[in-house]
């Protein structure tokens, strides 16, 4: 699941997974995303701070929180790349923090390797 505000940032992200044989979700925000995972479970979130009505932050602490969604995997990938917001999502247990722009395969491998962690 592609969670972010930009709609570029959604298709660009998407279209890269779809390429690489996935099946996407997206979500335009924080509570876009939270009402879809009521519903439906994916194997990884990648996730935006910056965005209107719920931020990054908040999703991943609900997330964590949710008996259902506690193992989901998060990488969060966004343009706040200092230790602040690093250590903030890491003690909320976002699993990886990308700086936008990411490298493509870096972030292929990073979901490789955590969906494959998950399973």
């Amino acid at each position: 699941m592609v969670v972010d505000d930009s709609v570029t940032v959604r298709k660009v992200t998407s279209r890269l997974l779809e390429r690489n044989g996935m099946n996407v979700l997206t979500a335009k925000d924080g509570v876009d995303a939270i009402t879809q995972l009521q519903e439906r479970k994916p194997d990884i979130i990648l996730l935006d701070i910056e965005m209107p009505r719920m931020d990054g932050f908040e999703v991943a602490t609900l997330v964590r929180h949710d008996e259902h969604l506690k193992d989901l995997p998060i990488v969060m990938i966004t343009s706040r790349t200092g230790e602040k917001h690093r250590d903030r999502a890491m003690a909320i247990g976002v699993n990886e923090y990308l700086g936008k722009p990411y490298q493509e395969s870096l972030l292929l491998e990073t979901i490789q390797q955590l969906v494959k962690r998950h399973e």
